[in-house]
C-alpha cells in the first residue's frame, strides 16, 4: 500500500488543527478491531451466571473468566511498545487480531471453568495488544494538537461496548448456547484483519532494541500474584491474615518494586517509568488506573443484580445494563473540545465527581428499588466515566513528544488492566463473602449494597490524581509543553 502525500495524511504543519478524512479512515479501521476486544468483556459480563451454573462454579471461581483475561492483557501489553518498534504497529496489529480471534474459537469448545479461563488468558495475548498499538497508531497520525478529539473518537467502542455488549450478550444466552458469545468474534476478527491489511498504514516508531524479558518476568509475575491473592478472599472460610491471601500480596509488590529498580537501572526497559517524571502524564496514569478498578469492577456487579437479586432473563438484563453506556456516549462528542479547551485535568476532576455521586444510590438500593430509579443513576455513571476516562488519556498523550508515544500507550493501558483485574477481584470477593450460603433474597441485595460500597470508595480514591492532574495543568506549563510539542510535531512521522 502506497503512502499518502503529507497534506492527505495530516502531517504538514499547516493542517496541524485540521482533521483529513485519511484520519479517519484509519480511525475507523482500528475501532473495528478496538470494539471487538471490548464488546468481549461486556458480553462475557451478561454471562457470568449462565457460566456459573453451566460449569458448576461460584462466583468467586466465575470471576476468573474476567480476571483472567484481564490480567493476561496487563501481561502483554508491555511489550507493546518494543512488538511495534521491531516489527512494525501494522504487523502487530493484524498478528493481535489472529491470536483474540483463534482464542475467542477455543473458548466456545472449552468444558470446564479452568480450560475456559486458560483459554480466555490465551485470548486475551491478542486482545491486549489491540487497543495499545490501536491507539499507537492514531496518537503518531493526529499529532498532539488534534488528540483530544482523535481520542474521543477511537475511545468509541469503550463508549458502545456497554450498551451494545449486554444487549448482544443477552440475546445470544436467550436463544443459543453460551459458547456462542465467543464464536461471534471470529466473523468480526476476520473482516477487522482484512482491513487492517488493506488500510492501516505502516509507521516508524523507533528502534526496538532487546527485548527486556527480566523486566517483563518481574512484571507480569507480580501483578498476578496480586490479584491472585485477593481473589482468594473469596474461597470460603479464608480470612484477611491468611498465608494464601498475604503472601502472593506481599510478593507480587515485592516484584513489582523490583521492577521499578530494574527499568531504572538498564538503557531500554520495558517500560520506561522516567515518563512518571512529566507530572501530567504520571496523574494522568493514575487516574486511569483508579478509573479501569472502578468501571470494570462494577460492571461484573449490575448484571448479577438483576439476575441474582431481580430474576431477570439475560436479554432484559442487557437492556437494563445500557444506561451506563448510554451516559457515556451521550458526552462523547463533546468531550474531544471540552479537553482542548478546558484541559483534561478539570474535566477528569469533573467526571469522577459525577462518577462517585452516582455511585452512592446504588449502595442503598434493595429487592424492589424500581428498575427506572437505578436505570437513571446508571446513565449519570455514565456521563462521569465518559467525561474521566477520555480527557485524562489525551491529557497523558498530549503531555509527551510523539517519540515517547510507543512506551506510554502500552504503560495507560497497563495500568488501565491491572486496576480493572483488581477491582473485578475485590468486588467479587465482597460480594461472594456477603452473600454468604443460601442466601434470602434480601441478604443478596445487601451483599450488592456492601459490594458498591467499596466501588464507591475505588472512585473516591480516583480524585486525588485527578486533583494532581489539574494542579499539573497550569497555564503557563500547558503553553510550555504545546510549545515544545509543535516544535516536535514538525518533522513529519514515517507512515
Amino acid at each position: 500500500m502506497s503512502s499518502p502525500p503529507e497534506s492527505e495524511a495530516g502531517f504538514h504543519p499547516e493542517a496541524a488543527d485540521r482533521i483529513e478524512p485519511y484520519v479517519w479512515k484509519i480511525a475507523g479501521v482500528v475501532i473495528l478491531g478496538m470494539i471487538m476486544s471490548i464488546l468481549d468483556t461486556t458480553i462475557v459480563n451478561v454471562a457470568l451466571r449462565t457460566l456459573g451454573h453451566d460449569l458448576h462454579s461460584s462466583i468467586s471461581q466465575v470471576q476468573w473468566v474476567v480476571t483472567g483475561y484481564l490480567l493476561s492483557l496487563a501481561a502483554v501489553i508491555p511489550i507493546t511498545g518494543w512488538a511495534a518498534r521491531r516489527f512494525g504497529a501494522k504487523r502487530v496489529y493484524m498478528v493481535s487480531l489472529v491470536l483474540f480471534t483463534a482464542g475467542s474459537a477455543l473458548c466456545a469448545v472449552a468444558a470446564s471453568i479452568t480450560t475456559l479461563v486458560l483459554f480466555r488468558v490465551l485470548q486475551g495475548v491478542g486482545g491486549g495488544m489491540i487497543m495499545p498499538i490501536g491507539q499507537l497508531i492514531m496518537a503518531q497520525i493526529a499529532g498532539p494538537k488534534r488528540m483530544g478529539r482523535v481520542m474521543a473518537i477511537v475511545s468509541m467502542p469503550a463508549m458502545l461496548a456497554p450498551i451494545l455488549g449486554p444487549v448482544v450478550g443477552g440475546a445470544i444466552l436467550e436463544k443459543l448456547h453460551w459458547s456462542w458469545i465467543f464464536l461471534v468474534n471470529v466473523p468480526i476478527g476476520a473482516i477487522a484483519l482484512l482491513f487492517a491489511w488493506r488500510m492501516l498504514p505502516k509507521t516508524d516508531s523507533g528502534d526496538a532494541g532487546r527485548l527486556d524479558v527480566v523486566g517483563l518476568g518481574l512484571l507480569s509475575t507480580g501483578t498476578t500474584a496480586v490479584v491472585y491473592g485477593l481473589a482468594q478472599l473469596g474461597t470460603p472460610n479464608t480470612s484477611l491474615t491468611a498465608s494464601i491471601v498475604v503472601l502472593p500480596i506481599i510478593a507480587g509488590f515485592a516484584l513489582c518494586a523490583a521492577f521499578c529498580w530494574h527499568a531504572l537501572h538498564v538503557e531500554r526497559p520495558l517500560l520506561d517509568i522516567r515518563l512518571y517524571a512529566n507530572r501530567v502524564f504520571a496523574a494522568a496514569s493514575f487516574t486511569t488506573f483508579a478509573l479501569g478498578a472502578s468501571l470494570f469492577g462494577a460492571m461484573i456487579l449490575v448484571p448479577l443484580y438483576y439476575q441474582e437479586v431481580r430474576h431477570e432473563s439475560v436479554i432484559v438484563t442487557g437492556m437494563l445494563v445500557g444506561p451506563q453506556g448510554l451516559g457515556m456516549l451521550l458526552v462523547m462528542p463533546f468531550m474531544g473540545r471540552m479537553t482542548e479547551r478546558h484541559g483534561g485535568g478539570r474535566v477528569a476532576l469533573v467526571g469522577v465527581s459525577i462518577l462517585c455521586l452516582g455511585t452512592i444510590p446504588l449502595a442503598f438500593v434493595g429487592a424492589g428499588t424500581s428498575i427506572l430509579e437505578i436505570s437513571l443513576v446508571l446513565l449519570l455513571r455514565g456521563v462521569g466515566i465518559g467525561l474521566a476516562f477520555v480527557p485524562a488519556m489525551s491529557a497523558a498523550f498530549g503531555a509527551l513528544r510523539p517519540e515517547q508515544l510507543p512506551d506510554a500507550t502500552p504503560q495507560m493501558n497497563v495500568l488501565q488492566r491491572v486496576g480493572g483485574a483488581m477491582g473485578v477481584a475485590v468486588l467479587a470477593v465482597v460480594l461472594q463473602r456477603g452473600e454468604g450460603h443460601l442466601p434470602s433474597i434480601a441478604k443478596l441485595a445487601g451483599a450488592f449494597d456492601g459490594a458498591y460500597w467499596w466501588s464507591l470508595g475505588i472512585c473516591l480514591l480516583a480524585l486525588i490524581p485527578c486533583l494532581a492532574l489539574l494542579r499539573a495543568e497550569n497555564p503557563r506549563a500547558r503553553l510550555s509543553r504545546e510549545a515544545a510539542n509543535a516544535e516536535a510535531a514538525v518533522e513529519p512521522l514515517g507512515v
